[in-house]
């Protein structure tokens, strides 16, 4: 091997090395680099974000009956409640805003029933204020089933479903609470039993020899149903103490409108819509019973039907919650509309 290929053979060895140092150097500079950026970043989250436990009340009340807060498992169980609620915040503040549509609806109806004024709370808990359908087949804002329903005197029918109606649906909520009522004397067991059922109520205090809902260990859902709608009424009531801000002007507006009571059939309902100078989107959204895109009515029974007022659109853009006036239309709603009338109708 002569002198000049030792030469080149040594400096590339020397000039690998030298490559192989300086991305060493670089791969720890650019690590170094990042533990200090993510040390910033980090260092940022941790200053401006923080979450703090919340203030549980000395003393709270549900219908009048003290909720005994010295018991340390039912405080636990509260604080659990007022927790889950005040961190959900986006969905906390829309059901303040919507309660403002509802409550003046549902305040009288329970006045009436003499039912206390605090089951407004459990329509929150129960629905969102929405017309939900639960897995179970509980249906509307209170929540009721098929049968049940239809004892209190509900019509459910393939066109209508008396269920999505508030005003019919709360006079049947009030009926079944005044039964639970008497049946146990204490307005919590029956909020309990508007959720587990008075007959399931009554077997458990039968068997744990209780019937203070506070002592009785019954399935997870209705152990902690009284202790959300607890937790509801005190975050709307005290929302400030809990972080919630609303203004008059964010709450969801009251539509103001009139109703109309028909006897006979309707053949089209997108057509009786027009007639009504509305579309057919709106008259489901402030008639949701109407589960159909037509009314049969061979009995002339008559059907009181809700008509917004004329401007009526200014309320709509302005402050409306979609949601908590109807819902949406589901396949078989839409069976018999062609699609030039679906079309007229949202225009």
């Amino acid at each position: 091997m002569d002198y000049w290929t030792r030469i080149s053979k040594k400096l590339l060895f020397v000039a690998s090395g030298t490559i192989v140092l300086l991305f060493i150097i670089k791969l720890f500079s650019f690590s170094s680099e990042q533990t200090t950026d993510d040390k910033t970043y980090y260092g940022k989250f941790r200053q401006h974000y923080s979450i703090y436990s919340v203030e549980i009340p000395k003393e709270l009340d549900f219908c009048g009956e003290p909720v005994p807060l010295e018991d340390l498992e039912v405080k636990r169980r509260l604080d659990k409640e007022l927790l889950v609620n005040t961190y959900f915040q986006s969905n906390t503040i829309v059901l303040m805003k919507r309660s403002n549509r509802w409550f003046p609806i549902i305040e009288p109806i329970l006045k009436r029933y003499n039912i206390p004024d605090d089951f407004k709370y459990l329509t929150v808990a129960e629905s969102n204020l929405t017309n939900a359908v639960s897995p179970a087949g509980a249906v509307g804002y209170w929540q009721l089933m098929k049968a049940t329903a239809k004892i209190y005197g509900l019509e459910i029918s393939p066109e209508v479903d008396e269920r999505y109606h508030m005003v019919k649906a709360a006079e049947a909520a009030c009926k079944y609470l005044k039964r639970a009522y008497g049946e146990f004397g204490s307005w919590t067991l029956s909020a309990a039993a508007y959720n587990m059922g008075i007959d399931g109520i009554k077997r458990q205090i039968k068997k744990q020899k209780s019937n203070n809902y506070y002592d009785l260990y019954l399935n997870t859902e209705t152990s902690r149903y009284v202790f959300r709608i607890l937790a509801i009424k005190r975050l709307f009531t005290h929302p400030n103490e809990y972080g919630f801000h609303l203004r008059e002007k964010d709450k969801y507006e009251i539509v103001p409108s009139h109703t109309l009571t028909v006897d006979t059939s309707i053949a089209n309902l997108v057509d009786f819509a027009f007639s009504q100078n509305i579309n057919y989107k709106i008259l489901k959204t402030f008639n949701p019973w109407l589960r159909k895109n037509k009314l049969t009515n061979t009995n002339r029974k008559s059907y009181t039907i809700e008509i917004p007022d004329s401007g009526y659109r200014v309320f709509l853009n302005i402050g409306l919650d979609p949601l908590h006036l109807g819902d949406s239309l589901t396949e078989s709603q839409l069976d018999g509309l062609s699609t030039d009338s679906i079309k007229d109708s949202i225009r």
